[in-house]
């Protein structure tokens, strides 16, 4: 008898997963079930291409819409799932009905940390994670809107990038002492400080949001120093929290995401997560953590896809991230520490350069910027775990390749 499969979530995981059962032959039932209005789409670009306008919304999606029906995938978008009955293998839904399963994917993302000050009622404040977001801070990007950015991560400076290049007045607050303080080093930050405030972004370090100010919409930003912030609009990017709520409730094992082992299974035998969302093993790292990454979210979901299907193979990747701002793209391998040694390849007054952590000998990490062969090259240094001479590392006409 054909076996229903059903993936909770329509995003890169969930996306991936129902492509890898069809692509390994999977004939059963697929039933996709998402949250939002759209077909799985990436993510990256709306706080890059999409918000820009350079591309619109048919550029985002994963696959053309119709690749769904074709591959028999029952997509049921703007769906919510309220419980998970893992003893009778059945979902609730919130629209009062039930779908049953014989194997389950759990792939439920993350959703935006809020602040939740007072005034966070006021129109004009955002959070940004899903195309809806995108197209509502659109409509306010004007020339010389007042635009105030709480977080200066990823996502809150890939948004200043955009608005600065719009004409924007843009200011960034950023709670601790400089810009991606948790993702590079302080380098790379100062790098990116200099970026930014030399396109006329101003970047304020070590200040606290406090308040929202207005009257119906959003007029001023209050900071812990008493400072009040003009704002038009107010982009706000201070982390995610995942979702895995219903799959506490359906008594799996969640701490810091939903634990699953290293073929994406859970602490049920017949169901299995990927992406975001998950707390996963990571044998090349030599520790459990929990990844927001495309690249960790495809992978994964290709690896829980196989064991769904009773294929086991360990889900063992380096991962990688990357973030556009201006003409500079920032592509990461590895997770960085505080206390690396840090060994700079290449001179960041050309725009084009290199960081790379070292850990114990181990080169460990690289942060590249405008460099794609360093980032290529670094990908089986790094997975290998090879100890390499700082002073190699930063001759820049050896190439990572050949080390």
């Amino acid at each position: 008898m054909d076996q229903t499969f059903v993936i909770v979530g329509a995003g890169h995981a969930g996306g991936q997963a129902a492509s890898t059962l069809r692509m390994k032959g999977f004939e059963g039932k697929i039933i996709m079930l998402g949250d939002e209005a759209y077909v799985p789409y990436e993510r990256p670009p709306l706080s890059k291409g999409l918000l820009s306008g350079d591309i619109d919304i048919e550029r985002v999606y994963l696959r053309k819409p119709d690749w769904y029906a074709k591959k028999n995938v029952d997509l049921r978008v703007n769906t919510l799932v309220d419980t998970i009955d893992k003893d009778n293998k059945s979902l609730a839904l919130a629209d009062g009905s039930t779908v049953t399963y014989d194997k389950l994917l759990i792939a439920t993302g993350t959703r935006v940390r809020k602040l939740n000050l007072p005034g966070e009622e006021l129109e004009g404040i955002f959070y940004l994670r899903a195309i809806a977001d995108t197209l509502a801070i659109q409509k306010r990007l004007k020339p010389d809107a007042k635009v105030v950015i709480v977080g200066g991560g990823y996502i809150g400076l890939e948004v200043a990038a955009v608005s600065a290049k719009m004409g924007c007045d843009v200011t960034v607050l950023e709670g601790l002492d400089r810009v991606m303080n948790r993702v590079v080093a302080a380098e790379v930050s100062a790098f990116y400080h200099d970026v930014h405030t030399s396109a006329g972004v101003k970047i304020m370090t070590g200040v606290g949001v406090t308040a929202y100010e207005g009257d119906g919409d959003v007029t001023h930003v209050v900071t812990a120093d008493g400072a009040r912030y003009e704002a038009d609009l107010v982009v706000v990017g201070v982390g995610v929290i995942p979702n895995c709520e219903i799959a506490e409730a359906a008594g799996l094992t969640v701490d810091n995401g939903l634990v699953v082992d290293k073929f994406a299974q859970t602490s049920d035998p017949d169901i299995y997560a990927a992406g975001d969302v998950t707390n996963h093993p990571n044998a090349l790292l030599g520790r459990r953590l929990r990844l927001e990454s495309v690249q960790n979210a495809v992978d994964q979901a290709k690896t829980a896809a196989n064991a769904m299907l009773g294929t086991l193979g360990e889900y063992a990747e380096i991962p990688w991230f990357w973030s556009d701002q201006y003409d500079l793209k920032l592509q990461i391998v590895g997770l960085s520490e505080p206390d690396d040694d840090v060994v700079i390849r290449g001179d960041p007054a050309s725009r084009k350069f290199s960081v790379c952590y070292v850990r114990d000998g181990q080169f460990v990490a690289i942060n590249t910027i405008n460099n794609v062969k360093d980032f290529m090259g670094s990908k089986k240094l790094i997975a290998a775990g090879r100890k390499i001479d700082p002073a190699l590392l930063a001759d820049v006409d050896t190439p990572l390749k050949e080390m």
